[in-house]
């Protein structure tokens, strides 16, 4: 059986708002007791753009006594709100990085992937360079002219 793409999609509408999801989320809320993070990672078709999805389909619950209120979900502090927004929006792009890699962005992502690739491996080499300059700076120079002066007699 080989599942497509197509498939995949497929069944992301078909989950997103239904019976089974909603089960999935209340089950994920008291699981983790609230911990966002771990439900986010847990719930299926979600990504970071759900959350506030996520979020209100869970209060509702609260609201209605179906779930109880968990110290975690409700005063989760807005740092960790955002180190999980930072963290998913760099895993997105570490994904998006590895599809183009694997080729499965057209021709132009391949450039464009090649030409950021050719610009970070300079930024490297210059903080490289930047660091052995710091380190090693001044003795550096007066060591070359110690042997230009060697070679010199």
């Amino acid at each position: 059986l080989q599942i497509t793409v197509k498939d995949i999609e497929d069944f992301e509408k078909s989950y997103k708002d239904s019976e089974e999801e909603l089960a999935d989320i209340k089950a994920a809320y008291m699981d983790f007791e609230g911990d966002m993070d771990r439900i986010m990672e847990s719930v299926l078709c979600v990504d970071y753009t759900d959350e506030p999805r996520i979020r209100k389909i869970i209060e509702q619950a609260i609201d209605s006594g179906e779930v109880p209120s968990y110290k975690g979900f409700v005063k989760e502090s807005k740092q960790k709100m955002l180190a999980r927004k930072r963290r998913v929006e760099k895993e997105a792009r570490e994904a998006e990085k590895t599809k183009d890699e694997l080729g499965l962005g057209g021709e132009d992502d391949l450039k464009a992937l090649i030409q950021s690739r050719n610009k970070d491996r300079k930024r490297e080499m210059d903080d490289f360079l930047a660091q052995l300059e710091a380190k090693y700076g001044n003795n550096a120079k007066k060591g070359g002219k110690k042997t230009a002066a060697k070679k010199g007699k």
